[in-house]
């Protein structure tokens, strides 16, 4: 029994000493925990990032200025249509009835004028008579300021009348005009990319004129609207070119080209935005409105540039804080540390720092070549140092 227990314990000593072994830390030293890159030579493109919509460049809201119930529809969604055409119908009943009272009312007024033209002529011949019989002392001043008052009295209210009519004629042009706002046309050629409203469906415009339709003039040229920081609109100016995804093709860029910077500010969480325009050809029609874009602004590019990746400026081994600190002293405005790998271990170098873009930067000043060694930051899957095979015997 106890020889078996022995035994037993035995077999545990090799598994407890390998597992003790690799939960041991590393004897590596933290300051060469590093991976080796290079200084390279190429392009660098500085860019401005944002998110933004995009949208047609001209939309427009197709209302109806008359309530009304709507009787028949001539448009769907995605529908092409052209300018002046009949996209829908509101019931025209009611509206008629309106111009043929606006037409009798016209009539009457008309007939009332008539008949004070016609009081005008007899005020007139009656004081033409009374002229004649005054100049025989016929008549007295009293009777011919009467007939003089008469004159004038239906002189006026001719005039009366003739305003009447004048109104019944406004008043008939205004019932025809919203007869002819029951048919509603469209304003511009485009799509139909919303119909908000169905056959029988009651519009009413008593405040503002109901959306009944939203037409986008030409897809194949739209705008993505973008807002930029404050801190980064100064390197922005029109005319700069974009690239930009959407998420509907994660694969493909697309491009643009800065057509506007608002100076409308546009306040957000407290930060200030300004509202950029970028104009983007469509012509295949792959985009679609209301598609949200990842926007790269090129505010500035450099064809032949010595750059590093950005991480190199961020990488500090482990030294001393004093050592850190006067390393850091000694560092001018517009400029940064990297670190080059040599014999005995890693050293400093000062650097000027160029342009620097979204993933590299740009290095100028003496001594530096393409394919220079440099210090990177190990990715979280180098940390840990492979372990040999671990044996007892």
């Amino acid at each position: 029994m106890i020889s078996r227990l022995a035994h037993g314990l035995w077999l545990l000593v090799p598994a407890t000493i390998a597992a003790l072994w690799y939960l041991a830390p590393s004897e590596t030293p933290a300051e060469l925990a590093y991976t080796e890159g290079q200084v390279q030579r190429g392009e660098l493109v500085a860019t401005v990032s944002a998110t933004g919509t995009l949208s047609p460049l001209v939309t427009v809201l197709v209302g109806s200025q008359v309530s009304g119930t709507i009787q028949s529809l001539h448009a769907d969604f995605n529908a092409a249509v052209t300018t002046g055409e009949v996209i829908a119908q509101i019931e025209p009943a009611l509206f008629r009835a309106r111009v043929a009272e606006a037409e009798a009312k016209l009539q009457s007024a008309e007939a009332q004028r008539d008949k004070a033209w016609v009081t005008v002529l007899d005020a007139r011949r009656h004081l033409e008579r009374q002229t004649g019989l005054q100049a025989r002392s016929m008549v007295s001043e009293s009777d011919m300021d009467a007939a003089r008052f008469a004159v004038d009295a239906a002189t006026v209210e001719h005039r009366i009348r003739e305003a009447a009519v004048a109104e019944a004629v406004a008043s008939l042009e205004h019932e025809r005009l919203n007869l002819q706002h029951t048919t509603i046309r469209t304003p511009i050629d485009g799509v139909v990319i919303s119909r908000d409203v169905d056959v029988g469906q009651t519009v009413a415009a008593s405040l503002q004129a109901p959306t009944l339709f939203t037409i986008a003039q030409d897809l194949r040229q739209m705008q993505i609207e973008t807002a930029v920081d404050e801190a980064f609109i100064g390197s922005v100016a029109e005319g700069q070119p974009v690239s930009f995804t959407v998420f509907a093709y994660p694969k493909r860029r697309f491009q643009g080209r800065l057509a506007q910077v608002r100076l409308q500010p546009k306040v957000e969480a407290g930060v200030v935005k300004y509202n950029c325009i970028i104009d983007v050809d469509n012509t295949d029609l792959a985009l679609k409105p209301g598609m949200t874009a990842t926007v790269a602004i090129e505010v500035d590019r450099r064809e032949d540039a010595l750059k590093v990746a950005n991480a190199a400026l961020r990488f500090v081994p482990t030294l001393e804080p004093e050592a850190l600190q006067e390393l850091r002293a000694g560092l001018q405005s517009g400029e940064g540390l990297i670190w080059v790998p040599s014999a005995t271990g890693l050293e400093p170098r000062k650097v000027r720092i160029g342009l620097v873009g979204e993933r590299e930067t740009e290095l100028l000043g003496e001594g530096l070549v393409t394919g220079m060694p440099i210090a990177l930051p190990q990715r979280k899957d180098e940390r840990r140092p492979a372990r040999p095979a671990f044996s007892l015997f």
